[in-house]
């Protein structure tokens, strides 16, 4: 965590990335979460480019000061402080002998905010073949569910998303018992609902925390959205023009404080999994816990042809 002092003013930032480890100006340690294989630290040096995007990893980058820095890695964090991590929730009940849906066509945000999912109620299906019709929709699919965000190998598979329509999706087992299909239609996601969504749940969890509820921050709206914009440009506190992050929404000359917590990738799917993420660090709690701060503007940024497609930031301030 890092911070920057200007008179009486002070400011906090904090950032967090899925699969990725991208430049910081000077050193990140990168804490990585590989839910099949415990923990793993590394040193990212300045322009080390990009990790490939692994089902299964999930990476949280701290700028740090000084090499004796805390760092914690991230957990995605399940309580009743979130909504429902899934965008929908397919059919728990028996299907029929040989199918695999109860229902004929389910809708999903492009984010992708679900798995696809066979029938909640079949389990131990084995190794299946998925299918598409419609690659500029879903192109394929891994050949596992991200269990992060509580979607179980056995039966959901995380779709490659690149468009917004419809497409048929084919799945079935290899020894021919079980062969169904279901029409997927791909939507953009709600950005101004979300926005909203994610201010709902950090006062609910700052209420838990009998902490005062933070109002909605018009004077630095514009910047949030702008930040989150920037953030798929370079994914740091520094913005692309080399200024300091802050510069997006001045602390004013009477004084005052601000903060920074940025996501993307492929766990910042939602409002409840993104701010989830940002729960499970100690340090981006830290921000969204803080009792001096008194506004959250929210921005999202939204781009079906950019690799990680969902873009968040969170500016606090007392201003």
């Amino acid at each position: 965590m890092e911070s920057d002092r200007k008179k009486n003013n002070k400011t906090t930032i904090l950032l967090s990335i899925n699969a990725a480890a991208i430049l910081i100006a000077g050193v990140l340690i990168a804490s990585a979460i590989w839910f099949g294989g415990g923990l793993e630290f590394r040193a990212v040096d300045e322009r080390s480019d990009i990790v490939q995007d692994t089902v299964g990893e999930m990476e949280l980058l701290e700028s740090v000061s000084n090499s004796n820095a805390n760092t914690e890695p991230a957990q995605i964090v399940t309580n009743d402080d979130y909504d429902s991590f899934t965008g929908h929730e397919f059919d728990n009940t028996p299907v029929n002998a040989g199918e695999l849906w109860n229902e004929e066509s389910v809708v999903i945000y492009a984010t992708p905010d679900t798995d696809i999912c066979v029938s909640g109620s079949l389990a131990n299906l084995g190794n299946m073949y998925w299918q598409t019709s419609n690659q500029n929709v879903i192109s394929g699919f891994y050949d596992s569910a991200r269990t992060w965000l509580g979607y179980s190998n056995d039966t959901c598979r995380y779709p490659v998303i690149k468009g917004i329509g419809t497409t048929t999706i084919t799945a079935g087992t290899y020894d021919g018992t079980r062969k169904d299909s279901i029409t997927v239609t791909v939507i953009e996601p709600p950005v101004e609902q979300w926005k909203y969504e994610v201010l709902s749940l950090v006062n609910k969890i700052r209420i838990k925390n009998n902490l005062n509820p933070l109002s909605w921050g018009d004077t630095c709206a514009e910047a949030a959205d702008i930040r989150a914009g920037e953030t798929a440009i370079s994914y740091s506190h520094t913005r692309p023009n080399g200024a300091n992050w802050s510069t997006a929404c001045p602390v004013p000359n009477s004084g005052g404080s601000s903060g920074e917590n940025l996501a993307i990738g492929n766990a910042a799917v939602s409002p409840s999994t993104t701010v989830a993420l940002w729960m499970g660090s100690e340090a981006h709690r830290a921000n969204i816990l803080n009792p001096e701060f008194t506004k959250l503007a929210v921005g999202f940024k939204f781009d079906i042809d950019s690799d990680y497609k969902a873009y968040w930031s969170q500016f606090f301030s007392t201003y």
